[in-house]
């Protein structure tokens, strides 16, 4: 299958590249120049989102069977100091988009990724969450989220276009970057391993709980839903369990070759910090079969030996 990236050059898209690759499909890529450095095995259409003559001119040239739309802005912290920054983004993005799919007279069949923070505070009767619990979003990024599952629904209501949206819990792994929390862990431990920080970690709210998969099985479940996806349809993607983010940090503590303890930074605090999500992934599961095949115990490892390596090159860089 012919498949056209947007974001490409992102932490889930590289891993994304990879899974379809291996797939045996024929991969575009679309992204900015700045984005998309060292990818050299790949054609990457380079353009902004934000230049719909651009966009138009991606998809005329890639034709693509099928669209994985990643490329969004996706901090939740960081929305809440620029909302308009992230809700325009990931709208106007999409809406170029989709508009240039429909111009290129293609029926191509287009993952739009929401996320589990369209669901919001959901009330313990609701956790495990299905797809049919209320949208509360609480940060501008869900806003923005809510914004981009219903827009592609609406292009397919209106327009017939095959969007199949989805909506991921967390995932992490190799290659994610510290603005999140297990990265985040990951980074300052390593710090600490080669001495660069003193031994004790910031962290934030401990107590809460989260449904978390690892990035390279949620790839694996991107092209399922390409596959197999009802046009229209939404599904929940994730592991189905939650872990408690403090166990994870002793996990990764334990990993680490020094001793560390952990200390609450109160800019961490978030008062929309979610006390416990957890999918409710049957409706998917159903469908493709996927489940969870990599163990959250190498998750965590193999997250943890890429910051290892990334931050000694840091320091042989600054030396």
């Amino acid at each position: 299958m012919r498949a056209l990236i947007t974001g490409i050059g992102g932490f889930v898209g590289r891993h994304l590249l990879d899974h379809l690759q291996a797939a045996g499909d024929d991969v575009y890529g679309l992204g900015r120049a700045v984005d998309v450095e060292g990818l050299d095995d790949v054609r990457v259409v380079r353009a902004d989102l934000f230049d719909k003559p651009a966009v138009e001119r991606a998809v005329r040239e890639t034709q693509p069977q099928a669209v994985y739309h990643l490329a969004a802005r996706s901090s939740p912290a960081e929305s809440l100091s620029d909302p308009w920054g992230t809700i325009s983004n990931n709208l106007l993005g999409q809406f170029n988009l989709l508009e240039a799919i429909l111009s290129a007279g293609l029926r191509s069949r287009v993952l739009v990724v929401g996320s589990s923070d369209e669901y919001g505070r959901v009330d313990a009767a609701e956790v495990p969450t299905a797809e049919t619990a209320p949208l509360r979003p609480a940060t501008p990024y869900a806003v923005s989220k809510v914004g981009q599952d219903m827009m592609g629904y609406q292009y397919f209501a209106q327009h017939g276009l095959p969007v199949i949206r989805v909506r991921p819990f967390n995932h992490t792994g190799p290659g994610h970057d510290a603005r999140f929390v297990i990265p985040s862990f990951a980074r300052q431990l390593a710090e600490i391993e080669i001495g660069t920080r003193d031994p004790v970690l910031k962290v934030g709210n401990l107590d809460v709980a989260r449904d978390f998969t690892d990035v390279r099985d949620m790839v694996r479940a991107y092209r399922m839903a390409v596959d197999k996806g009802a046009a229209g349809d939404v599904y929940n993607l994730g592991s189905g369990r939650s872990t408690r983010l403090a166990d994870t940090l002793a996990e990764l503590i334990a990993l680490c070759r020094v001793h560390a303890e952990a200390q609450v930074d109160p800019s961490l605090l978030r008062p929309s910090d979610i006390p416990r999500q957890e999918a409710d992934n049957r409706k998917f599961v159903s469908l493709t079969g996927w489940q969870p095949r990599i163990a959250w115990h190498t998750t965590l490892r193999d997250t943890f030996d890429y910051w290892r390596e990334k931050v000694r090159e840091e320091k042989l860089c600054a030396s």
